[in-house]
């Protein structure tokens, strides 16, 4: 029997081991990523049961693992917060049918034009606001709404925590779950089987049994009770302009995150590249489902794919298994979440946000491309400062600005020898934003000399250029020769018509 599986699943045995792999990195972020946002714990289980089974079984990408992500955490709690647990069902099946028409009409693969920097700065910034938060949390104290005034308020945190022995009994718990996942990767070889994360999870979980430490846990609720799908109320908030800009930047930055780490995980593997389009219809139908059930929002999660490509997984199978795994967890053993300390889950998160602070590439882009370096820490500050919608859209408007402004390369050459015409040669893109350089050196030309103006270099002259080059043209008081055809324009006095080359 056994023979005749392997022969019809010639991977199974590579899925069923990585499939555990997966679910073992993937039942401590999961709970952590939900109680990061402010929902139920088992909510987190649910989209990482929905994004294993449902999502794992639609074509796209074959390795690629979706659940709850880290880099949502702020969106959600946020969107939670102004507009209450029972409206995420509705924004975030909302945001799924969004994804679902984007795949059908084939805007996944325009996702990849999205700049990296926007894409990094995002991540540095939600990071940046995942970490100060946390910091909060593991201390058990209250933490502030907004991003800037989370780290704003970090040293008077700190003196709060250093006046109660039991936030300081707390913050040690979570300092030493971050000290165990950066210290896990140095164990040997037979340890580093078991995930950081967990590995830390339980002994944090052990220590506070043993010691009872005053730490609190997380709420447990069942996983029936936990499911609320939105109802009718919850739908009538589709009203508001501002739920639906949130379901807009739901839907766009799970969308691109997705494709994102799918464009990275391809690049661990050699196996079959991933189809966008199609992979952004399997995360919008995942995000349907997910709405239904009132859970999280769902991405591909970049940890949770490395680890099933690095522990040898071969197709789908294994994160279809994940998800299974996960759903047996849920339902057999919910009374083990109970006993996990809520600061051994903020480390945890406070661990995953300094992964997503790019300070590598940050340090090369600056080397490189400045241009992009600014782009990258501009967004990541906007987010802070702003929220996370405002602080991308920040950073996509500068991207576009930075990317019109160095195709319109335009060089202007003035050459006076003194006699005859003063000549002056137009290169390259001449565009409204080169235009007031160009008009400052036409019009410091001497009115009392003929000009032949040479646009014969010039590849692309848009409107305003051309009307700008063709007033000047009038207003000039000598015959204006114009080479290439870029302006036809007629000189001040009739009698001396433009010359052309």
């Amino acid at each position: 029997m056994s023979g005749a599986v392997t022969s019809r699943f010639p991977h199974v045995r590579q899925d069923v081991a990585a499939s555990l792999v997966v679910f073992l990195v993937a039942v401590p972020l999961c709970v952590g990523v939900a109680v990061a946002s402010g929902v139920p714990a088992e909510l987190g289980l649910v989209t990482g049961i929905v994004g294993g089974i449902v999502t794992g079984l639609m074509p796209g990408s074959s390795l690629q693992v979706s659940g709850p992500a880290a880099g949502m955490t702020v969106l959600v709690y946020e969107a939670v917060d102004t507009y209450g647990l029972p409206a995420l069902g509705v924004i975030v099946l909302a945001a799924g049918l969004l994804q679902l028409l984007m795949g059908a009409l084939r805007l996944g693969r325009w996702f990849r034009a999205i700049s990296i920097s926007v894409v990094e700065g995002m991540l540095a910034g939600i990071g940046l606001v995942i970490i100060a938060g946390q910091l909060y949390a593991a201390a058990g104290l209250q933490a502030p709404s907004s991003g800037l005034d989370k780290i704003l308020g970090l040293p008077g945190a700190v003196v709060d925590m250093l006046g109660d022995s039991e936030a300081l009994i707390s913050f040690a718990v979570g300092a030493g779950t971050v000290l165990v996942m950066v210290l896990w990767r140095r164990m040997p070889g037979p340890a580093r089987a078991v995930p950081g994360a967990l590995a830390a999870v339980l002994l944090a979980t052990a220590v506070t049994l043993a010691l009872s430490l005053p730490v609190a846990t997380v709420e447990v609720q069942g996983l029936l009770d936990a499911v609320q799908p939105p109802g009718a109320d919850a739908f009538g908030q589709l009203a508001s302009i501002g739920l639906i800009g949130t379901i807009v930047a739901f839907a766009l930055i799970a969308s691109a995150e997705s494709l994102f780490s799918a464009a990275a995980v391809d690049r661990l593997h050699d196996g079959p590249r991933t189809r966008y389009n199609q992979e952004l219809m399997a995360q919008g139908a995942g995000n349907t489902v997910c709405g239904l059930l009132g859970a999280l929002p769902m991405t591909a999660v970049i940890v949770r794919s490395s680890a099933n490509v690095h522990a040898g997984a071969r197709t789908k199978a294994s994160r279809v298994l994940h998800g299974v795994w996960l759903l047996l967890f849920a339902a057999l053993l919910p009374w083990a979440l109970a006993l996990i300390p809520l600061p051994a889950l903020a480390g945890i998160l406070v661990h995953a946000g300094w992964k997503l602070i790019p300070f590598r590439q940050i340090t090369a882009l600056w080397r490189a491309h400045r241009g992009e370096a600014l782009i990258l820490v501009v967004t990541a500050v906007s987010i802070v400062v702003v929220n996370m919608f405002e602080g991308v859209l920040i950073g996509l408007a500068l991207a576009v600005v930075k990317t019109a402004w160095e195709a319109s390369h335009a060089k202007l050459e003035v050459i006076d020898k003194g006699a005859g015409p003063i000549q002056v040669y137009l290169w390259g893109n001449a565009t409204f934003l080169r235009l007031p350089r160009i008009l400052e050196t036409l019009e410091s030309l001497p009115e009392d000399r003929p000009v032949e103006l040479d646009l014969s270099g010039v590849h692309h002259l848009d409107h305003a250029c051309r009307t700008a080059l063709e007033n000047w043209a009038e207003r000039h008081g000598t015959p204006v020769k114009v080479s290439g055809d870029g302006v036809r324009a007629a000189a001040a006095d009739p009698e001396q018509p433009v010359t052309p080359a």
